[in-house]
């Protein structure tokens, strides 16, 4: 049995996360602001108070953790706001780096010496972070901070490599959640089925790469 460690499980593709590593027998820890109905139902160890872009949050957070030891870390907390070139709020892109960019880097640091040999560290990114792949334009914020976040990954599996823990940078699709207003193509289900296979699958070999939910490997 593994044990598992989910930020922002209390709603949306974390939930699901959180939902199917309880069906499938592993331990569950959620680190989160506050738990939700759904999330208490699921009977997991929930840990609130988390503010993954605070410093504080997290180094308090960690201590409250224990000392448990951890096989899988899923970063899946962020935000999305849709900061556009006609209506630039600068105070929102800070909040997004310091959530979306460094606090996958942040909770990650604060972990490390939890995550036990072989362990898997996963970053729940999106290709709205891809520069090849945008071809849009506008959503400075999620964007900055989603590009951000990738090369923060990569430099993590170069680092961690000789510890023997591998990272995936993971896309979770277009899904039906709060955060896109409930207008995806995928509901949460099928969302986190993908990326736990990704992640199941991930190896030292692929560590460092970046995964559509449906396996298909993305662009920079």
């Amino acid at each position: 049995m593994a044990t598992a460690l989910v930020t922002g499980g209390n709603r949306g593709i974390g939930l699901e996360l959180c939902r199917q590593l309880a069906a499938r027998g592993d331990q569950v820890i959620v680190g989160c602001r506050r738990a939700s109905p759904a999330l208490s139902e699921l009977g997991v160890r929930v840990v609130e108070g988390l503010d993954v872009g605070s410093d504080a949050s997290v180094a308090d957070f960690a201590r409250r953790l224990g000392d448990v030891a951890l096989d899988l870390l899923i970063n899946n907390a962020g935000v999305l706001a849709r900061v556009s070139l006609d209506d630039l709020d600068f105070d929102e892109i800070r909040r997004e780096f310091e959530i979306n960019s460094l606090g996958p880097l942040r909770v990650t640091a604060a972990l490390l010496d939890r995550l036990r040999r072989p362990a898997k560290v996963a970053i729940i990114t999106s290709r709205m972070g891809s520069i090849a792949d945008n071809t849009s334009g506008s959503h400075y914020a999620y964007r900055m901070s989603k590009a951000a976040v990738n090369m923060a990954g990569v430099s993590l599996a170069r680092d961690l490599e000789p510890r023997g823990i591998a990272v995936a940078l993971l896309h979770p699709g277009y899904v039906r959640t709060d955060m896109t207003g409930h207008t995806g193509l995928i509901d949460p289900a099928t969302s986190a089925a993908g990326l736990l296979a990704r992640i199941d699958a991930l190896t030292l070999s692929t560590s460092g790469r970046f995964w559509h939910q449906d396996g298909s490997e993305l662009a920079w």
